[in-house]
C-alpha cells in the first residue's frame, strides 16, 4: 500500500549541496581572454578549452592533437569579410567538436546552436508517440511535468515523463502514487526524454528504495591535463522508506539521455525494478560553458558520472530486458512491461 509521507529536509540537503558544487563548476567563465577575436584565435580558444577542460578525451581515445592539425589550416586561411563567413566558421567549429560524439557538447551563437546526433544514429527508435497516445495514454491526467493514467483494465499505473526539465513536486508524485494504490505495478516511461534536472531524477526514483543507497559516483576535472581529476565522490539516495513495494518497470530507448540516462542507471538499484527497452543514450558528463573571444558559447562535459560499480555511464545503460518496437498497433515495450508485472504475481 502506498503511504502518504512528509518531505524530509535532510534528504534534500544532499541534493542542495550537490547543486552548489555543480553550479560552481558549471558556470560560464572566460579563461582565455588573451585570445583576439579572429577566426584562428577563436579556433585556438575552442581547441584549448576542450583540451584542458573536457573530461572524456582519454576515455574515448580521442587524439585531440590530430584534430588540431586537421582544422588549423582551415581557420588560418579563413577571413571574415562578410556576414556569411560567420556561418562558415560556425559550421567548421561544429564539425570539429562533433568529433567528440557527445550530446552535451554544443556551440551557441546568436544565429545557430550546434547539435550532435551521432550518439543515437543507427539505433532502433523504440518509440511511437501515435501508438502511445492512441492506445495507452488516453484520458490521462497531468501533475505538472508528469502525465499518468491507469492501463490494462486499471491494473497497472503508467507514467510518461517527456523531459526531466519539466518540474513536479513531491506532492505531485505522492498524489500519483496514491492514485495507483490499487494497481499491481507501475510503468515509468522515459523514452525520448533528453534529460534536464538531476534533482528531478532523484525525486522520481526515491519512492522505490527501501534503504539509504549509494547509486553512483562522480568526479570533476582538477587540472588541465587529460588525466587530472578529483577523487570519486558518492551519490546517494537517503532517508528512504520504500513507499512503493510493488513491481516497477522503467522503459527507455537510445534517446533517453543525460538526466534520463542517470535515472535509468540508479533505478537498477531500486527494489523490484526492471529496465526494459533499448540501450539508453548516455550523456554521463555534467556540462559547463565557456565563452569564446567572439562571444559564442561552448558547452561541454566536465564532470564524469559513474554507476555504483564505478563504471562510466557516458555511453548508456543496457536494459535488463532488450525489447524493440515492431508492431503498428501496440507498444511492444509497454506490453512486455505489463507481462512482467503480471508474471511477478503469478510466480508468488
Amino acid at each position: 500500500m502506498v503511504k502518504m509521507y512528509k518531505i524530509c529536509s535532510k534528504h534534500y540537503l544532499m541534493y542542495y549541496l550537490f547543486g552548489i558544487i555543480i553550479g560552481l563548476l558549471c558556470g560560464c567563465t572566460h579563461p582565455f581572454d588573451n585570445h583576439r577575436n579572429t577566426p584562428l584565435e577563436n579556433f585556438e580558444a575552442l581547441w584549448q578549452i576542450i583540451d584542458e577542460k573536457y573530461c572524456y578525451l582519454e576515455d574515448k581515445n580521442i587524439d585531440w592533437d590530430s584534430i588540431y592539425r586537421v582544422y588549423y589550416p582551415q581557420f588560418d586561411t579563413l577571413h571574415i569579410a562578410q556576414y556569411e563567413d560567420h556561418f562558415i566558421m560556425f559550421d567548421l567549429m561544429e564539425e570539429m567538436i562533433n568529433q567528440l560524439n557527445d550530446g552535451h557538447v554544443n556551440l551557441y551563437s546568436s544565429f545557430d546552436i550546434s547539435v550532435c546526433n551521432s550518439w543515437y544514429d543507427g539505433y532502433p527508435y523504440n518509440f511511437d508517440l501515435e501508438i502511445l497516445t492512441k492506445y495507452y495514454l488516453k484520458d490521462y491526467r497531468r501533475a505538472n511535468g508528469l502525465n499518468y493514467c491507469k492501463i490494462n483494465n486499471d491494473s497497472i499505473g503508467y507514467v510518461y515523463y517527456s523531459s526531466f526539465s519539466n518540474s513536479f513536486s513531491l506532492n505531485n508524485w505522492i498524489a500519483i502514487l496514491n492514485y495507483f494504490s490499487n494497481c499491481k505495478g507501475i510503468i515509468i516511461d522515459v523514452r525520448n526524454n533528453g534529460g534536464g534536472s538531476m534533482d528531478n531524477a532523484y525525486k522520481l526514483a526515491t519512492p522505490f528504495f527501501s534503504q539509504d543507497t549509494i547509486v553512483g559516483y562522480w568526479q570533476h576535472k582538477s587540472g588541465n591535463g587529460h588525466k587530472d581529476f578529483s577523487e570519486l565522490k558518492s551519490m546517494q539516495i537517503k532517508d528512504t522508506k520504500g513507499w512503493w513495494k510493488r513491481p516497477v518497470i522503467v522503459l527507455c530507448n537510445r534517446q533517453s539521455y543525460s538526466a534520463a540516462n542517470f535515472f535509468v542507471s540508479i533505478m537498477r538499484y531500486a527494489d523490484n525494478c526492471l529496465i526494459i527497452g533499448g540501450e539508453s543514450g548516455g550523456g554521463g558528463g555534467m556540462p559547463m560553458s565557456y565563452e569564446l573571444p567572439n562571444g559564442w558559447m561552448v558547452r561541454f562535459s566536465s564532470i564524469k558520472m559513474f554507476d555504483r560499480e564505478k563504471h562510466s555511464i557516458e555511453n548508456g545503460i543496457t536494459p535488463h530486458i532488450l525489447v524493440n518496437q515492431s508492431s503498428t498497433d501496440k507498444d511492444n515495450l509497454i506490453e512486455e512491461a505489463i507481462y512482467f508485472i503480471h508474471s511477478a504475481y503469478k510466480n508468488n
